[in-house]
């Protein structure tokens, strides 16, 4: 069974969520700082905006956060994302080989399935698994094992492909073997990356010609 990440792996919408960020913040005279983009780009919608709200001393509830996140995000997710380099033909090959896949994502699920409608994707998938649903951040290794058994497989017959190095690493930790991608959001944890993942590609499109077990 194989499962991908969306964002930053098989669609490119890291940057959008920093022009989230950055636009959200601003309307508020306020400044995004390192500590705030790491901490909200590894985290689930409703962690990041509690967080944000506690981070920045914000009246508004975490609740009206995460409705502005969502008015501002979603007409990239539904219109103008593209997908990543080789996505669509990878898709395509693993279909071809009778590969069961989903995809697995801390992603917001309107936006996500905006996204996979957009591009077509749920063709390719048994299901969409959001963290968001079962209230886990995918840092935590028991979303993966969660996820295979939804699916009805052991965590040692999965792969997961993904751009997130922590998440890279609660997946090994819960038996995935991991094919981290690279993604310019996590251009300075490149190596960590690597070293959380079983094979480390720059890009998809390494995918097409080898067999990915």
């Amino acid at each position: 069974m194989i499962f991908f990440d969306l964002d930053g792996t098989l669609i490119d919408s890291n940057g959008v969520w920093l022009q989230v960020d950055h636009t959200f913040l601003g309307r508020r005279g306020l400044k995004i700082t390192p500590e705030y983009t790491y901490t909200v780009g590894h985290s689930i919608f409703p962690v990041a905006a509690q967080f944000t709200k506690e981070y920045y001393h914000l009246e508004e509830p975490p609740e009206e956060i995460m409705a502005e996140w969502r008015e501002l995000a979603y007409d990239a997710y539904a219109h103008t994302i593209p997908l990543k380099p080789g996505a669509r033909n990878l898709l395509d090959k693993l279909r071809a080989e009778g590969r069961d896949m989903a995809l697995l994502t801390a992603g917001l699920p309107e936006l996500a399935k905006a996204a996979v409608e957009r591009h077509g994707l749920k063709e390719y998938f048994l299901g969409l698994f959001f963290a968001h649903d079962v209230g886990l951040e995918k840092r935590d290794p028991e979303v993966y094992r969660i996820a295979a058994r939804q699916y009805g497989v052991s965590p040692t017959d999965c792969i997961l492909v993904e751009d997130a190095p922590h998440n890279c690493a609660a997946a090994r930790t819960a038996g995935f073997r991991v094919v981290g991608i690279y993604d310019d959001f996590y251009t300075k944890q490149w190596e960590m990356v690597v070293e959380n993942s079983d094979r480390a590609i720059k890009t998809l499109e390494e995918l097409l010609d080898g067999n990915l077990s």
